[in-house]
């Protein structure tokens, strides 16, 4: 059993052979997979394949990028999109300061917008920082506060500081191939003290593909790359490291094991 944790089914690259991108996933032991929206407009699509494939869940939430665009969007979108049944997560959402594609305090209300909404709904909260540690941290702390909730960085690239924080408020950490990348030591040392059950493995297909598929089209297939990789990182068999980020996976997100 091995579960992608967070993919983009419905974007370029992959929508063309939808199907066949699922089987080869499906041949390299891929079992589940979280296909994660980021804008409005992509939600009925999302849903839809979810509804069609048993193997396939669902996120509804606004990325960072796209936060100008869906400045006025409220808690109540949100709330309906995530009634669905197929629907096991918010966003993904968060703040990203690299590129900028928004402005900064209205990513940071969207991002306030989708905590609480993964907190009166329970489904967890998919956070997507970069460039932008002091401001997650600060946000995530400040509604911690308030009311617990589930919740992930994903494709985490951050700091060791910074990854230590988001343990001792709760998250979990997910990691894709760029843990694999030759340049990526500081980032292999943090994936090797992840605690056991804080820990989960994607591809953020079809961006990211990992070594030794570097300059393709990243496909959830190679998350089982991710794994082995991460396995020895961590001194355990990759079916160990399977067995355990499947589980981590459907304790997170119980209502994709309901």
């Amino acid at each position: 059993m091995l579960i992608d944790s967070h993919c983009h089914l419905n974007y370029k690259g992959l929508v063309e052979e939808q199907q066949a991108v699922l089987a080869r996933a499906r041949a390299a032991g891929v079992t589940g997979f979280l296909n994660i929206s980021t804008r409005e407009r992509e939600w009925a699509d999302i849903i839809a394949l979810a509804e069609q494939e048993s193997d396939v869940w669902a996120s509804v939430g606004i990325h960072p990028h796209e936060a100008d665009a869906h400045a006025d969007l409220g808690e109540a979108a949100l709330l309906e999109a995530a009634a669905h049944p197929r629907v096991v997560a918010i966003g993904e959402t968060g703040l990203d300061y690299y590129y900028d594609h928004s402005d900064r305090q209205t990513q940071q209300a969207l991002f306030r917008t989708h905590i609480a909404v993964s907190r009166e709904t329970g489904l967890p909260l998919i956070v997507h920082t970069r460039d932008a540690e002091d401001d997650t941290a600060a946000i995530l702390s400040d509604e911690m506060g308030k009311g617990a909730f589930p919740a992930l960085i994903h494709c985490f690239t951050a700091s060791a500081v910074f990854g230590r924080k988001m343990i001792d408020l709760g998250l979990t950490i997910s990691l894709s191939g760029i843990v694999t990348f030759k340049n990526a030591k500081d980032l292999q040392a943090v994936a090797a003290e992840v605690p056991e059950d804080r820990l989960l493995v994607e591809t953020d297909a079809p961006f990211l593909a990992p070594i030794p598929h570097r300059g393709r089209v990243c496909e959830p297939a190679f998350v089982a790359d991710t794994a082995r990789f991460v396995a020895g990182l961590r001194g355990v068999s990759d079916e160990d490291l399977r067995a355990t980020t499947s589980r981590n996976f459907f304790n997170l997100f119980t209502k994709a094991a309901a």
